[in-house]
């Protein structure tokens, strides 16, 4: 199992309560992604958000960044929106950070829009929503399929590419992409029908609702004919590691309150309620806050139902302390993660 940590990016507060730059917080985040590299984490993902908290607005940049300074961790978006970006543009992007990297510690994920202020934000319309991302995703498996740096493919969305090359190439020839969803059933069954590894993220509920899921995504893979290593499940997740349960609650509670404001404002979200937050970080909730023992046994017990082979945490939200960022992190790797390889080791 490989356990690992995402960031949307977090601006910090000042003690008025206002918002510090934006800048800090990417500085924050790459910062934060070679501790995990030194601390032993094996991945940390960047997703895509373009909101004054959350300002990690280019995973590229920041994945090439982190590659030049970092050693072993694998590192990917989580997700890329791929519906209102250029799939040649983004695959260049991780593609330059895996010659970086060396080879072999770069992915690709592809979102549909969960960010949906990139939709106006890039001159969309959030109504073709499913058509982009279908085309769009559907170009960018040409692009990372092809043996030759030169592509063909056309589309309704895009303008057509003619036998033009795609440059640079992965090392290794490709590059691994992962499909995202929330919890659709449709994006489940794509995945599967495509061959690509899925990455369920799990904000909300009860984890082990998404077995059904993970179940679906396998038969479609298989009656598709897609089998082997590249059939797998991942989970992101929000969670916070501390030395104790209550330290973690104290800890992850206001940052967690400030996001579901700022998201109630952004998108008729309702109000927070304490109790709704308390009741998801206990189990089965979907929030791993807690001590590194509760933590583990919370991820191997949702593997018994998803049997996912990466769970991955994002901690940094409305505007978390930065050392809370990186003593989470650390317990993640020294502690949370050998107790899950301990423990699963006795099923």
């Amino acid at each position: 199992m490989e356990i690992g940590a995402y960031s949307f990016g977090d601006t910090q507060l000042n003690p008025d309560g206002s918002q510090r730059e934006t800048s800090e917080a990417v500085r924050n985040l790459f910062e934060a992604i070679v501790h995990a590299d030194v601390a032993g984490l094996d991945y940390f993902g960047i997703g895509e958000h373009h909101t004054t908290s959350m300002p990690a607005s280019s995973p590229g940049a920041i994945v090439a960044a982190a590659a030049a300074a970092t050693k072993q961790i694998k590192l990917g978006s989580a997700a890329s929106i791929i519906s209102t970006d250029d799939p040649v543009r983004v695959f260049q992007q991780f593609a330059t950070a895996d010659a970086i990297s060396g080879g072999g510690r770069i992915e690709i994920t592809a979102g549909r829009g969960s960010s949906v202020e990139t939709f106006p934000l890039f001159g969309y319309d959030l109504g073709d929503y499913d058509e982009l991302y279908a085309q769009k995703l559907d170009l960018l498996m040409t692009i990372n399929n092809s043996a030759a740096p030169e592509v063909t493919w056309s589309g309704s969305r895009r303008p057509a590419i003619a036998d033009l090359a795609v440059v640079p190439r992965p090392a290794s020839g490709r590059l691994p992409i992962w499909l995202a969803t929330g919890g659709n059933a449709g994006s489940s069954a794509r995945a599967g029908q495509l061959g690509l590894p899925v990455s369920f993220g799990i904000i909300g509920g009860a984890p082990h609702r998404f077995a059904p899921l993970a179940e679906l995504y396998r038969r479609s893979a298989a009656q598709a004919g897609h089998a082997g290593p590249e059939i797998q499940v991942s989970v992101a997740a929000l969670g916070l590691v501390a030395p104790t349960k209550q330290e973690a609650l104290e800890r992850f509670y206001p940052g967690w309150r400030n996001l579901n404001v700022e998201m109630g404002r952004l998108r008729g979200w309702p109000a927070p309620d304490k109790r709704a937050f308390l009741a998801q970080a206990d189990a089965p909730g979907a929030y791993y806050v807690g001590d590194p023992d509760e933590v583990a046994e919370r991820i191997v017990h949702l593997h018994g139902y998803l049997g996912h082979m990466r769970h991955f945490l994002q901690t940094d939200i409305g505007g978390l302390p930065h050392e809370h960022l990186l003593e989470s992190i650390t317990l993640l790797a020294a502690e949370v993660k050998p107790r899950v390889t301990r423990l699963l080791s006795r099923k």
